[in-house]
């Protein structure tokens, strides 16, 4: 069994959610959101966030972790500090000793509901239903816990293919 940590990473909201690993079950185990206040500065708002997250390494230990990559928009100076958030969640993780993997948006939807084009409704109906009964409080959390199941996903083809088995 692997516990795995996904992070999808904002400055403001930080969505996490850790889920269980045997074989091909998924089993929910948290998820929440992290917040920071936006009347602080950028590094103690990174600060906040980069504590939070080594809380809820130390609480849930996680085997692995995976964080949502960045994506670009018209606004530098937002996507500017989600790459700085970004970097507190590639960070906390690696200095726990956790192997970190990166997915994008588009291989995270394909991995959840089949394709990247999928809206955010559909990868939360496909998250509650990989994880029956699981309460999200925010999408972001719901997303974290879709960047787990994208990892959880590429790293069964990842073992079938060190082990010589073919992926149909």
């Amino acid at each position: 069994m692997a516990r795995l940590l996904g992070i999808d990473p904002g400055l403001r909201f930080t969505g996490w959610g850790v889920i269980d690993v045997e074989g091909n079950r998924l089993r929910h185990v948290a998820n929440g959101v992290i917040a920071t206040n936006s009347a602080e500065s950028v590094p103690e708002r990174l600060r906040a966030l980069h504590e939070s997250l080594l809380g809820l390494i130390d609480r849930h230990s996680p085997d692995e972790a995976a964080v949502e990559e960045t994506y670009v928009n018209r606004n530098g100076a937002a996507t500017l500090k989600l790459g700085y958030a970004r970097g507190v969640a590639l960070l906390a993780p690696a200095l726990a000793g956790l192997v970190v993997a990166e997915y994008g948006a588009l291989a995270v939807k394909k991995a959840v509901v089949g394709t990247g084009s999928a809206d955010k409704t559909q990868v939360e109906m496909m998250v509650r239903r990989l994880l029956p009964g699981v309460e999200v409080a925010r999408a972001d959390a719901s997303d974290a816990l879709a960047v787990a199941i994208c990892h959880a996903h590429h790293r069964a083809s990842a073992r079938h293919i060190a082990a010589g088995v073919r992926m149909a």
